[in-house]
């Protein structure tokens, strides 16, 4: 029987493969913020607002639609998460209403939980069965890049559609990739051994057990707390850049290759922090560097007035800062067991999570009451936070 259905496994990976891409190629990302604000009428402490509750949504949902993949299988549950992203898409561009905006970022938060887990669990088991468990690093590899390709491709090409089509066109056309990846979903085969079930009472079990490990160690909570003061902050320039390039006068239809120009810089970045890390000495000197310079690039963002210098201030922000959280992982791993990696690395997660959603609407106030005084206060905050860390080279060792 396994030699019959080996085939139709191994077009699993590439099926995979395609459905990351055209889940990830969103064309309104480029052009977010003015579509908010110019065809929705919102003001940025209700955009900061809608991203607050779009990470809160995600939190409450992550168990219930994981139960839907344990039931009906992972390629279902990839199947609904792509046709459920088309829908959010859709019910974001029918009116320009708040209300609207908050059912439209329930229904993605939906779409992205049902596929949270479920593609990489469908990849291994389907290694698993085909005896390539060995692949599996390059096989996550090869889907991260598909990810980031999407992004890339989606960016781009939402830029130019903008300026061609209006505001509200990028977010409808990215129904068509999201329903693409559906019919792409439906077409895998479910492997066998439907790996990683809980019952909700085992996962609160094994989730108090991740907290309390966590709370007890105190070389992963200051690398847990550091990571997520930095990343909370440096999340913030997915939602600042465009105003910022409206400002100097750059087109919207140039603001995808901007948004492609900070996911190229993060994997440049990461791709040579072996040797960057060496230039400056050590790991914890470049660890305190990357939490200082995205707030210095706020401070530079809020004084700059040409094109080149806000540009530079926004790939710099982007590629430092955004790739931070990356690093942490690898060193958080050193100090976590392998038994409950998952539940202590998804309780950070979780912190992470809601600090974002905590932060955002404070920094979407501080917007409306001026860009260049908000970004100063928030590069200020960011290097404070730098300066009061507790990070010591022992922590990012075994």
């Amino acid at each position: 029987m396994l030699g019959l259905l080996r085939p139709a496994l191994r077009n699993n990976l590439w099926k995979m493969q395609a459905i990351r891409l055209l889940f990830w190629m969103h064309f309104f990302a480029s052009v977010l913020v003015p579509f908010l604000r110019d065809w929705g009428g919102i003001t940025f402490t209700q955009i900061f607002t809608l991203n607050a509750w779009f990470m809160f949504c995600n939190f409450l949902l992550e168990i219930p639609t994981g139960a839907i993949a344990d039931r009906f299988g992972r390629r279902i549950s990839l199947a609904l998460g792509s046709f459920v992203s088309a829908l959010g898409f859709l019910i974001y561009a029918t009116v320009p209403r708040f209300e609207i905006f908050l059912l439209g970022e329930l229904v993605l938060a939906i779409s992205f939980t049902l596929m949270s887990g479920a593609d990489e669990a469908l990849v291994y088991d389907t290694l698993d069965q085909l005896g390539q468990r060995e692949d599996a690093k390059r096989v996550y590899a090869r889907l991260e890049s598909c990810k980031l390709g999407g992004i890339i491709t989606g960016a781009v090409l939402g830029g130019f559609i903008a300026g061609s089509l209006g505001l509200r066109a990028p977010m409808l056309l990215g129904a068509v990739p999201a329903v693409l990846g559906g019919f792409v979903a439906l077409s895998l085969v479910e492997p066998g051994g439907m790996t990683g079930r809980r019952t909700a009472q085992s996962y609160a079990q094994l989730l108090r057990g991740g907290i309390r490990y966590f709370a007890g160690h105190p070389s992963l909570r200051v690398l847990a707390l550091d990571m997520i003061g930095s990343a909370s902050m440096a999340w913030l320039i997915i939602w600042l850049y465009q105003p910022q390039l409206e400002r100097v006068g750059v087109g919207i239809a140039l603001f995808g290759v901007v948004h492609a120009g900070m996911c190229v810089g993060q994997i440049l970045l990461l791709s040579n922090i072996e040797r960057i890390e060496a230039w400056v000495g050590s790991k914890r000197r470049y660890l305190f560097i990357s939490a200082v310079v995205p707030g210095l690039a706020y401070v530079c963002l809020a004084a700059a007035d040409g094109v080149a210098g806000v540009v530079a201030a926004i790939l710099i922000a982007s590629a430092v800062g955004l790739s931070r959280p990356v690093l942490f992982t690898g060193y958080m791993n050193t100090h976590i067991p392998s038994a409950q990696r998952a539940t202590i690395l998804s309780t950070v997660s979780m912190l992470r999570t809601l600090a974002v959603a905590l932060i955002n609407p404070v920094a979407g106030w501080l917007v409306d009451w001026g860009m260049r005084p908000a970004l100063l206060i928030l590069g200020i905050a960011a290097i404070a936070l730098a300066l009061v860390t507790r990070l010591e080279e022992r922590h990012l060792e075994a």
